[in-house]
């Protein structure tokens, strides 16, 4: 037998055993489903590599070189949509903002004599940066916002297929209607791009799972992506407030420190309503208090958030642990009565619910 020979066999006797070891996992997948088992945990290292599967299927057979960054089914990363905003003209957003809050009488000198201390004057700028995009809705005829929308939902559902921008499936992942857009008030695209920094990191996707699990649990459920919007409004009023100036100034860094304020709060909401059996019917009041107690203690939330990742990296953190969130379906968010922080009134002197 020649060489060419010998190769072609081999090559013939690899693709054999690939298509075996396919074969065998979709036969597993198969079985897993017949029996009705559900992983309750994913790991780190399986999203890793589904990440990288991911891009190696966008690449061209033809070029051998990634898609162009410019197609709309092509995913978008934080640190790359984040620079959208820092290379646009946002002047007309920013005349709009109130970077902190206005305090008058005994409010303004409590805050001088016990307050947290002032952001340091080279960080006003990112958190000017911060605020403005809050400022700012989402644009369905903007290419960049569509891949932010359609990344959070390839990274939420694990489809590798595009979605319409409008349609029932954003209900499921818990927006009150058809249209994302309509559920950003107060929060604006700040909102959408924490929710892309959530997914983008393989132990944050996990999480956002988890969380996307308990919100799909048939007595427990709420919309995930509605409670992420008023996340995000707590973040803002903790920036507004000064409450992160202190660990802001302690890493000379403004929107790492709101990304990791927003996943802390998070993970604390998910974890009392896990534990504490809350209803959609206690949002609200657990929002309300959820606000009071991280912008009272933002350093203890951060270190609560540092040590589930950790946990996540060893695959010894779970949200949910071996708990089914499956069972009778969960309605749509349309018809679940959702209170959010917009909702309540204040009974606060110093605006806490404006933005």
């Amino acid at each position: 037998m020649n060489e060419n020979s010998h190769s072609f066999h081999e090559k013939e006797r690899r693709d054999g055993q690939i298509s075996e070891l396919k074969n065998h996992s979709v036969l597993q997948a198969l079985t897993a489903e017949a029996n009705g088992w559900e992983p309750s945990v994913v790991s780190t290292e399986v999203l890793q590599a589904q990440e990288e599967w991911e891009a190696v299927d966008s690449i061209h057979p033809e070029t051998g070189n990634r898609a162009s960054m410019d197609q709309p089914g092509q995913l978008i990363s934080f640190s790359e949509a984040l620079q959208h905003f820092q290379t646009v003209d946002l002047s007309s957003f920013k005349k709009r903002i109130q970077p902190t809050i206005r305090r008058t009488g005994l409010a303004a000198l409590r805050h001088c004599l016990f307050g947290p201390p002032k952001l340091h004057q080279g960080l006003r700028e990112e958190r000017d940066l911060v605020l403005t995009i809050a400022q700012c809705g989402l644009d369905s005829q903007d290419p960049m916002h569509g891949r932010v929308l359609q990344t959070i939902y390839k990274k939420l559902t694990g489809s590798k297929f595009d979605c319409a921008l409008h349609g029932d499936h954003w209900e499921d992942l818990g927006f009150q209607g058809t249209n994302p857009a309509t559920d950003l008030r107060g929060a604006g695209f700040l909102a959408l791009l924490h929710l892309l920094y959530l997914v983008m990191d393989s132990k944050t996707l996990l999480m956002a799972r988890e969380i996307l699990r308990l919100s799909r649990h048939h007595i427990q459920q709420f919309p995930f992506c509605l409670m992420s919007v008023n996340i995000t409004r707590i973040a803002i009023q903790a920036l507004r407030e000064e409450c992160l100036s202190r660990e802001c100034n302690r890493q000379q860094k403004v929107i790492p420190v709101v990304n990791s304020f927003y996943a802390a709060t998070f993970l604390r909401l998910a974890h009392v309503w896990r534990t504490q059996h809350k209803t959609i019917s206690d949002s609200g009041f657990v929002l309300k208090d959820l606000e009071a107690s991280a912008k009272k203690s933002p350093k203890r939330l951060l270190k609560t958030l540092e040590i589930y990742l950790a946990g996540v990296s060893k695959g010894q953190a779970s949200l949910l642990g071996t708990q089914k969130c499956s069972g009778p379906q969960a309605p749509h968010s349309k018809d679940l009565t959702f209170t959010g922080v917009c909702d309540l009134s204040s009974h606060s002197s110093e605006g806490t619910w404006l933005i």
